[in-house]
């Protein structure tokens, strides 16, 4: 498992603070500690079974070789997020969320592959062949593409899960996840409803040090099921070779000795000298 969690590093980030005890959602009642100072604590024993609950699950999706889709958009969540995705080779969105990135995955695979064919051009050479005006729409729409899809450009098939920061900002991509039956696992602060995803991890979802000790974490998890699934790969490709190899080493004939015998040559001067048949024959006689 991915590096042990500890309970004083969590509080150390600030995971424990809640919302306003006004602005809570009842449902969050099993995880939330005590009430200080009109603000709501949440259990960070809680959180820590969550978390390893949650890595765990995500770890296997890794190893298995499907994708992770990570969803922030919220100002101080996009940085961590994107590089946390990078460092865990997972898709993010940490811009809009585009209407139907689920639900009409089709339709959003299309404009990822009008990236590809305006780079295409620029390699060929058609892109310079273009009149200026057109050159310059067709360098906006790149960038605009680029910005919006840019981190899902290697993400051909539907997500296996998707991990979201803040359900309430994020309740698109929730739905549309829940509609295709995609596991959702979440950071849940006092105020949202762990009800309406998969894994519920009880955390502060506001405060960049608390989402970023979470993300670390869960990026952690992901690198391990990949590590994992390599180690998998390269034992399963090396057992096959050695049973080919043992099976033709068993079946290989014993090899016959085909050699002709060496003769020796022996010296002229020391080779025993031979009675003429002529001369056996008298003798005999």
């Amino acid at each position: 498992m991915a590096n042990q969690i500890e309970v004083k590093d969590l509080l150390d980030a600030g995971v424990h603070f809640g919302h306003l005890t006004r602005r809570w959602n009842p449902n969050m009642a099993p995880y939330v500690y005590m009430e200080r100072n009109g603000i709501h604590i949440i259990n960070l024993y809680k959180t820590v079974a969550k978390m390893e609950e949650a890595g765990a699950a995500l770890s296997k999706i890794a190893a298995s070789g499907r994708k992770i889709l990570f969803v922030a958009t919220k100002k101080q969540a996009k940085e961590i997020v994107a590089q946390e995705s990078l460092r865990a080779q997972m898709p993010y969105i940490t811009e809009r969320w585009p209407g139907g990135m689920l639900t009409n995955f089709v339709t959003i695979r299309k404009s990822v592959k009008k990236m590809a064919a305006v780079d295409r051009m620029k390699k060929d050479g058609t892109f310079n062949s273009l009149s200026k005006k057109e050159r310059l729409q067709v360098d906006r729409m790149r960038a605009k593409l680029e910005k919006n899809l840019g981190s899902i450009s290697d993400m051909s098939r539907l997500p296996a899960a998707i991990f979201v920061v803040d359900t309430l900002r994020e309740h698109i991509a929730v739905k549309e996840a829940q509609k295709l039956n995609i596991p959702v696992f979440a950071m849940v602060d006092t105020n949202s409803n762990p009800r309406d995803v998969d894994y519920a991890i009880p955390a502060n979802d506001d405060a960049s040090k608390s989402i970023h000790k979470i993300m670390s974490f869960m990026a952690d998890s992901i690198l391990e099921g990949l590590n994992d699934r390599k180690d998998g790969k390269d034992n399963a490709e090396a057992k096959p070779a050695k049973a080919k190899k043992e099976k033709a080493a068993e079946e290989k004939p014993a090899k016959a000795d085909t050699k002709a015998p060496v003769v020796e040559e022996v010296p002229a001067d020391k080779a025993e000298p031979t009675e003429p048949a002529g001369e056996e024959n008298k003798a005999s006689e």
